[in-house]
């Protein structure tokens, strides 16, 4: 059975499930490169607009399959860095997609659960939601998603819960930065269902420019290499036919194009 089950409706929103519920969610080698190939494959498709990270039962993820880990530590040098590397390479591919990402999270995630979550552009959580980067406790570091962590709440954050694993809320997650909205569990679906709406009515290839261009300038400090790089990259987007359509139909006074349904 797929570790992950995909479906794409009417509006281009592909809803990515992770379908280990016996094991809440936990990811082992078949998921991470299923998750993998599945995001390329939706960040190359011009039909979809959105990816919805969700994960099916009571549990986001749990992180990474205890059983999974175990049989990792027995391996030789060489094939636990191919397997790292993978993870890596899976982690990468989420964070570099090209579609705004969200994350739906309810109940536990923990471990690389978190680093799934911080890896997506935006994260809605339910209230009952419980959070710990707990790989501490086993005695391993979180190492693959210190990256996406430390992006998403600042080192000293990512440095307290790394070495407490203690749990937190979605409160105080939403404080910290690292989710950005915090609902009822009854209310969750419809809190996506909102955000994604808000997605919909921007220019789709804006969008991917501002993940490039954003992710390009989180790593330059100010100074002259940053401003051309925004002086460049408006210059270039203001001629690209997605923006002669977005300005038409502000003057017009109708839906642009890439709004399916005229509204």
């Amino acid at each position: 059975m797929s570790a992950t089950q995909t479906a794409i409706d009417a509006r281009g929103v592909a809803t990515l499930t992770l379908s280990r519920e016996k094991v809440f969610n936990a990811f082992d080698e078949e998921m991470i490169a299923e998750l993998r190939e599945r995001f390329e494959t939706l960040g190359a498709d011009p039909a979809v607009r959105v990816i919805v990270l969700a994960a099916a039962g009571k549990a986001f993820c749990a992180g990474a399959d205890l059983n999974w880990m175990q049989r990792a530590s027995k391996n030789g040098p060489a094939e636990n860095l191919t397997d790292a590397r993978e993870f890596a390479a899976m982690m990468a591919t989420i964070c570099d997609c090209p579609k705004p990402t969200i994350a739906r999270v309810q109940g536990a995630a923990f471990g690389g659960g978190v680093g799934l979550a911080a890896a997506c552009d935006i994260v809605v959580a339910s209230t009952d939601a419980k959070i710990a980067v707990s790989e501490a406790r086993f005695g391993i570091i979180p190492s693959v998603i210190g990256p996406y962590l430390v992006r998403a709440i600042g080192a000293r954050q990512a440095t307290r819960l790394a070495l407490t694993a203690s749990r937190i809320s979605a409160d105080e997650a939403l404080v910290m930065g690292l989710v950005h909205r915090v609902v009822p569990a009854e209310l969750l679906d419809d809190a996506v269902l909102r955000l994604i709406d808000e997605l919909l009515v921007n220019g789709p290839n804006a969008q991917t420019e501002i993940k490039r261009l954003f992710a390009a300038l989180d790593a330059l400090p100010l100074g002259d290499e940053a401003r051309e790089l925004t002086a460049q990259t408006i210059s270039r987007l203001r001629a690209t036919d997605e923006a002669r359509e977005g300005f038409a139909a502000f003057f017009e006074k109708r839906a642009p194009a890439w709004v399916r349904d005229g509204k």
